[in-house]
């Protein structure tokens, strides 16, 4: 009796997903691409090389860019800017629209990127260095015009990477850092399917979300989301009157993969993740009703590129160009 129910409800539920991505309509979305200095360098790229290809040959005309802890401060009380600054610098030349990701925790594993001079600190102390570490940077670049919003800290309300316990108390400190000093939007971001959103969303003024289909755990493997456009868009009225805008900080454009990509056969990548895969996420987020998104995986299609494997980066070219929102 219990297997019948079981069946009728995954029925009754895969037939909803069919009618609600049937009845979701495709929106413009300006499409942008997390840029990665850090992941560059994990793939053996020269990381400039491939920053200015995505500008020039991909096309990409939003990015967020992150501003690792540790590479802006290697050394106790030594800053070093000049990385971020040249990227933001040739942003700007081509028009393109930028969030700088500013704190502990930013895009990429291990997730909280913190200075081998920092890591035995005591959690309260490493929590002040933190703070001090923000002000040197919204003190850098608040007098910058290269950019439009802070991100402040990635997903910092979701457990994940290795990292200390979330503490909302740190990052309203952190936001009151940022808000001090500059009048820019702060962006928070949240697990797309694993958060409620709303605690973030009350923190923001505009809040970003992950948005993953094929996702990997070590408990079951590979498995699909059995997620629809309007669930998500369900989910960003239920928000709504919290937060200006919802828009997804992370569309996943690159594979899953039980280990590091550079240990993984390419052929078995491309089955996770592939030209047809990507168009598929980004019609699906055209359905979800937001107007930004930003891919996750460019530094991957360069360095695919760079094996003799293009597919995944002439993909992306025409996603990118002007005439693909048309």
């Amino acid at each position: 009796m219990l297997l019948a129910v079981l069946i009728v409800a995954a029925v009754l539920y895969l037939s909803k997903m069919v009618v609600d991505n049937l009845l979701s309509s495709d929106h413009d979305v300006l499409l942008g691409a997390t840029f990665s200095k850090k992941y560059a360098q994990e793939l053996g790229l020269d990381w400039r090389t491939t920053y200015l290809a995505s500008l020039d040959d991909l096309g990409v005309k939003a990015l967020r860019l992150p501003v690792y802890w540790d590479d802006i401060e290697p050394s106790f009380g030594k800053f070093d800017f000049s990385d971020v600054d040249w990227q933001l610098a040739e942003a700007r030349k081509r028009g393109v629209r930028v969030i700088l990701a500013v704190g502990m925790k930013l895009p990429r594993w291990p997730e909280c990127h913190v200075p081998t001079w920092a890591v035995e600190l005591d959690e309260e102390v490493l929590k002040e260095r933190t703070l001090q570490m923000l002000r040197k940077v919204v003190t850098h670049f608040s007098t910058s015009t290269d950019f439009f919003a802070w991100q402040v800290e990635n997903e910092p309300l979701f457990p994940y990477g290795e990292c200390p316990e979330a503490d909302i108390k740190l990052l309203q400190r952190e936001i009151a850092v940022v808000r001090s000093a500059d009048s820019r939007p702060v962006i928070i971001t949240e697990s797309g399917e694993l958060s409620d959103w709303v605690r973030s969303a009350i923190l923001s003024d505009r809040l970003g979300i992950s948005t993953y289909r094929s996702v990997w755990n070590r408990y079951v493997g590979h498995f699909f989301w059995p997620t629809t456009p309007r669930w998500y868009s369900g989910r960003i009225a239920a928000v709504s009157g919290l937060v200006d805008e919802v828009f997804v900080s992370e569309l996943q454009a690159e594979p899953w993969a039980p280990g590091p990509i550079v240990w993984t056969d390419v052929d078995y990548q491309l089955t996770l993740m592939n030209p047809e895969r990507l168009r598929s996420n980004v019609s699906f987020v055209r359905r979800m009703g937001v107007t930004e998104a930003y891919l996750w995986g460019i530094e991957w299609w360069y360095w695919l590129k760079e094996q003799g494997r293009p597919e995944m980066w002439e993909t992306g070219q025409e996603l990118f160009s002007p005439s693909a929102s048309e």
